[in-house]
């Protein structure tokens, strides 16, 4: 039975829901939706900084990416004087949550692109439905309740992103053999976008959680890659320049590390399907760090894929907005 359809007299007090809370203001809403989109800003530089990486196996990556995750999380709770122990005594539940969003996300995404290399990016379509999966599933939580505005914006957000990663504009290219032979890795890729999109989601149902409990996860998911690399992977390899370090540094504070811990607050206290929604904002933002840089070409596709992921982010969070 998961977590979330546990009776309230099975959990313990510590991890029931904001939901049993006094009801925030909508002040507090907007800053704590503010704060997890940072995260968003954050994700947008890891494709450039994952590129630049990867000369290292996954599986290593995720170890010590994740391992700075744990350190970055740690410092930043001794500086708010919160007791980093302390906050790693949390339940079963929160632990499989918070470690299988994390590991299981990361553990599918590299598989399905470990599959099929050559299907770069229709896996990488498929894995962008998690922002998606946020907007539908954040309907099963008490007291929400989806209305036809959040699900016309996440469509549109979904064109946005299909287009832009896609390239060209001339869509998926998916004929009998390549899908059949592919079809294990677009499931890896599905597995992940439901994971991430669930994960996020069940964050809300233990809202009493510390945000500083995130630290325990990267830890164990640190662990968990550092077991896979020294079990699957033949060769370690570190940078060689010092460029090379601080993109690793980088990625580890930044879109593997800071960013996991601000989308926990947004996701608890914050408006969840404007968060989901403008998650749409990752994939033009990242490509136009890669042309920025001089790792892709533009094109209209680009900037059609942005008006249709600006105008269904507004579409979804017009109540928002609206709201005093």
């Amino acid at each position: 039975m998961s977590a979330d359809t546990l009776p309230e007299s099975a959990l313990p007090s510590s991890v029931l829901s904001r939901s049993s809370a006094a009801t925030p203001s909508m002040a507090e809403v907007r800053r704590a939706t503010g704060i997890g989109s940072i995260a968003i800003l954050l994700w947008a530089t890891a494709a450039l900084l994952t590129s630049m990486s990867s000369a290292m196996p996954p599986l290593q990556l995720v170890a010590v990416t994740f391992g700075l995750a744990f350190l970055t999380g740690s410092s930043v709770a001794v500086l708010r004087g919160r007791s980093v122990i302390g906050t790693l005594r949390q339940p079963l539940p929160v632990w499989l949550v918070g470690v299988g969003g994390l590991f299981g996300y990361h553990a599918c995404l590299f598989l399905a692109f470990h599959l099929a290399p050559s299907a770069a990016v229709e896996v990488n379509l498929i894995n962008y439905l998690w922002p998606l999966c946020i907007v539908l599933f954040s309907a099963l939580l008490p007291g929400e309740r989806l209305k036809a505005a959040h699900v016309a914006g996440a469509l549109c957000g979904l064109a946005g992103t299909a287009l832009i990663v896609s390239g060209r504009g001339g869509g998926l290219h998916l004929d009998a053999g390549t899908l059949g032979g592919n079809l294990p890795a677009y499931g890896a890729a599905l597995a992940a976008a439901l994971i991430w999109g669930a994960y996020s989601v069940l964050s809300r149902r233990f809202g009493s959680v510390p945000t500083e409990a995130v630290s325990g996860f990267c830890l164990v998911t640190a662990l968990l890659g550092l077991t896979g690399h020294l079990l699957f992977e033949d060769a370690t390899v570190w940078p060689q320049e010092a460029l090379g370090w601080l993109v690793l540094l980088a990625l580890g504070i930044g879109p593997d590390g800071l960013a996991f811990f601000v989308w926990d607050h947004g996701m608890k206290r914050g408006d969840i399907r404007a968060l989901g929604v403008l998650s749409y904002a990752v994939p033009p933002a990242s490509t136009l760090l890669l042309i920025l840089f001089g790792q892709a070409s533009g094109g209209w596709a680009v900037w059609a894929a942005c008006a249709l992921i600006a105008g269904g982010a507004l579409m979804a969070s017009w109540d928002m907005i609206r709201a005093k």
